[in-house]
């Protein structure tokens, strides 16, 4: 496992006089436990910029894919159990969370989406001593059991080019229940408060089968009165791909309201609420976006505990609200 890691790490020292290069960054051999979580670390030590990215998923065995910028993994093991949130089966493996704390997602990948590359100009900056991303975390969620050893992972395309704008990835998340037999409306919002100004460009939808609709906006304020801009709407039972904004000249700044929502339709017989699990729901919304040097947010997360207990027009007291 060392050797792979080290592998790894001589591909950045190969590739320095290389403009653009790509690696292949993939779970160490492991079989595949219905409902487990496993993750992988790779360590940065050199300055990288990271433009675009391609899910290696050749045995077609998993639900989805996450990537981490962490200053430090949540666990110094090759591969580790991840889903501490889970009420899966147990891998057997030491378990913790992808990083040891705050960490920054870099990509998200489900529903056989296809490869993401970013606009000119914008890399994710990762190692090196002016990011805070020293360590690339990788998550892989299987569903079902498998019958023999899985190696599936992503290949990231990288450059040393000079690269002006730095991408980040902000998370707006829910929590909630779907009553039996609803229709219900899972949201959050969140005032952005640091003095930033960024720039987004693509937005990726996830949730389980009881989505329908998920939808995010920028809320701007006066006078008492709310205007929303919409980011975007998809239908996450649609390959859950990132894609563009719907208006690419949008910028965000200090005091605009970011919100998300979730249309569920839950026709069962049971309460459903939002977990880790595949029996359970989810409602993310991720927004990449990017800024000048590395002027990004420092908090990407904003989260909801959901229906019944939070909605826009009461608890975060928004109006104008659109359909």
């Amino acid at each position: 496992a060392n050797m792979k890691l080290s592998l790894l790490l001589l591909v950045f020292a190969l590739s320095i006089d290389a403009k653009e290069d790509s690696f292949e960054f993939r779970i160490p051999p492991v079989v595949p436990q219905a409902e487990s979580y496993m993750c992988t670390s790779l360590q940065v030590n050199e300055a990288t910029s990271i433009i675009g990215f391609d899910v290696l998923n050749e045995n077609h065995v998993l639900h989805h894919l996450l990537l981490f910028g962490c200053e430090e993994p949540g666990s110094d093991e090759v591969v580790w159990d991840c889903g501490e949130m889970s009420a899966g089966s147990s891998t057997g493996m030491d378990r913790a969370p992808p990083c040891a704390a705050k960490p920054t997602i870099l990509y998200a990948w489900a529903h056989d989406a296809p490869k993401l590359e970013l606009p000119k100009d914008v890399a994710f900056k990762v190692g090196g001593d002016k990011s805070k991303i020293k360590h690339v975390v990788m998550q892989v969620h299987y569903m079902e059991d498998g019958e023999k050893e899985d190696e599936s992972g992503v290949s990231i395309r990288f450059t040393d080019a000079p690269i002006s704008k730095e991408a980040s990835t902000m998370l707006l998340v829910t929590g909630g229940e779907i009553p039996p037999m609803s229709t219900e409306s899972l949201e959050t919002a969140c005032t952005i408060d640091e003095d930033v100004v960024i720039h987004p460009f693509a937005y990726r939808t996830h949730t389980h089968a009881l989505g329908a609709s998920v939808s995010g906006w920028v809320v701007q304020e006066k006078d008492g009165v709310d205007s929303w801009t919409l980011l975007g709407r998809r239908d996450p039972q649609l390959p859950q791909m990132f894609v563009p904004v719907a208006n690419s000249s949008l910028v965000i700044k200090k005091g605009d309201i970011v919100a998300a929502r979730c249309m569920m339709v839950n026709e069962g017989p049971e309460v459903v609420s939002v977990g880790s699990s595949g029996k359970d729901e989810m409602c993310n919304l991720y927004v990449m976006y990017w800024s000048e040097g590395s002027q990004g947010l420092k908090d990407n997360t904003c989260f909801s505990p959901g229906a019944p207990n939070y909605y826009w027009s009461s608890e975060a007291q928004l109006n104008h609200i659109p359909n």
